[in-house]
């Protein structure tokens, strides 16, 4: 794996944990408009060419996992 593929993985990666941490605070309180508005702009950019141009992965793909996984957390 080269320097620039490292780096991309490292920005997918800490996407996901801050659309986690953003999807449980809003889970925790719905009214929370910093949670819903940094939710908004990481689906923006799961959904956007430039994610497209650093994986091959499916940006919506991962949302519903990473949305899958926090509600059936949240239910136990």
């Amino acid at each position: 794996m080269d320097c620039y593929e490292t780096l991309a993985n490292a920005v997918i990666i800490q996407a996901v944990k801050d659309y986690r941490t953003a999807y449980r605070k809003y889970m925790k309180n719905p009214a929370a408009n910093a949670a819903a508005c940094e939710m908004k702009l990481l689906e923006r950019f799961f959904l956007s060419e430039w994610f497209q141009m650093l994986t091959d992965a499916d940006g919506g793909e991962i949302l519903s996992k990473v949305r899958e996984n926090e509600q059936r957390r949240h239910m136990e």
